[in-house]
């Protein structure tokens, strides 16, 4: 095995591959990126049982081969080279040779035989979106998953088609997330609960723009996301997701529009009174044309006003800090709206043509 290629596209397509090697296992295999030589291209691949990740780059192949490395030591030694072609060579001793500019490394590779390949996944159910738009409604939703690995369901993501609308949802029992789009064409009807480990590096891998496109394949166990040069495969969660349209309500007594900006910032200001491990609600008191805000803590308190219109019934309610805050960094317009019914129901900030975000008050204590 014998290849050239530029260190700035070998480093690139290396990270890209690292976010499927595992933290820890007792499969010390799956440590490994398995480098494959044919043609004119290299193929990187990883794989941790339940996300795989492969990827292509050019380059100029004199023999072809594959050979099986330590990931982790390879893409550190990729990344401090030089910015100059790297050339590649591994005998039939599995002994590999790295040369860059004035460097040269020695280091043994293993045989790919044992390594688990990616499966086939066959490619009937499928959508078409942009990288950029399915980037944003990761980032819009998936801060709301939850991290209890009892309740495995909570840890994924609903990705649901039905005909040409598009929608993610996720929650963890104190808030709901969902994002939502109408697709240029119509397709199955699908329903699965992706990982949220998976739809995290997959947000990373997406860095094209609105005009490139990435296709999503469905089959009855996996998910799999195809870009140019880039193949993400995940296994799906089993189990049926929340009937989160049960928990949605048109009805409301009282409607608050408000600033985005103005409204996080003075959320942000008031978590400033935050210890570390203290765990105190920002208290909104709605009246006439303004919010009011109240955070006490143990620090100190503090209160601030800021400009609002509303629509039905005064209401004083109070709500977890960061909750409000993740929901708020994720919405692009520059003016919200909150619909309240009374202090112990929830709240929803909407956009009926876009994003729904439920969020449940904390009991307070006058």
């Amino acid at each position: 095995m014998k290849f050239k290629c530029t260190k700035g596209i070998m480093n690139e397509a290396i990270n890209i591959v690292l976010k499927a090697i595992p933290a820890k296992t007792t499969m010390p295999i799956l440590e490994c990126v398995v480098i494959e030589a044919y043609g004119d291209e290299i193929k990187l691949t990883t794989n941790d049982m339940s996300l795989g990740i492969e990827t292509r780059l050019p380059a100029e192949i004199e023999e072809d081969g594959t050979i099986l490395v330590k990931a982790k030591m390879i893409a550190d030694i990729i990344r401090k080279l030089p910015d100059e072609d790297i050339y590649f060579e591994a005998d039939e001793n599995e002994n590999i040779l790295l040369f860059c500019g004035k460097s040269k490394f020695n280091f043994p590779g293993k045989s790919h035989e044992e390594f688990p390949m990616l499966p086939e996944i066959e490619k009937s159910k499928k959508i078409v979106i942009s990288q950029f738009t399915l980037r944003e409604m990761i980032l819009q939703t998936i801060f709301s998953i939850s991290n209890n690995e009892n309740n495995k369901i909570l840890t994924g993501e609903l990705f649901e088609i039905n005909g040409d609308e598009f929608k993610i949802a996720s929650l963890d029992l104190h808030r709901v997330s969902i994002r939502k789009m109408q697709l240029k064409e119509s397709y199955d009807d699908i329903k699965v609960v992706i990982p949220g480990k998976t739809l995290s590096e997959v947000s990373k891998i997406l860095t094209g723009g609105i005009d490139d496109k990435v296709q999503i394949f469905f089959s009855k166990n996996h998910v799999l996301f195809e870009m140019e040069n880039t193949v993400i495969i995940s296994r799906l969660i089993e189990g049926n997701f929340y009937n989160i349209n049960q928990m949605l309500s048109n009805d409301y007594e009282t409607k608050v529009t408000v600033n985005k900006k103005e409204f996080l910032d003075c959320i942000d200001r008031a978590t400033l009174l935050l210890r570390e491990s203290e765990n105190k609600p920002v208290i909104m008191n709605v009246k006439n044309n303004e919010i009011k805000m109240e955070m006490n803590t143990k620090v100190g308190s503090m209160d601030e006003s800021i400009r609002s219109e509303k629509e039905g019934k005064d209401i004083r309610i109070a709500f977890d800090p960061k909750f409000l805050i993740d929901v708020l960094r994720v919405i692009d317009e520059e003016e919200i709206s909150m619909y309240l019914f009374n202090s112990k129901a929830p709240c929803f900030i909407r956009d009926d043509n876009t994003y729904n975000y439920l969020i449940l008050p904390v009991n307070l204590i006058d």
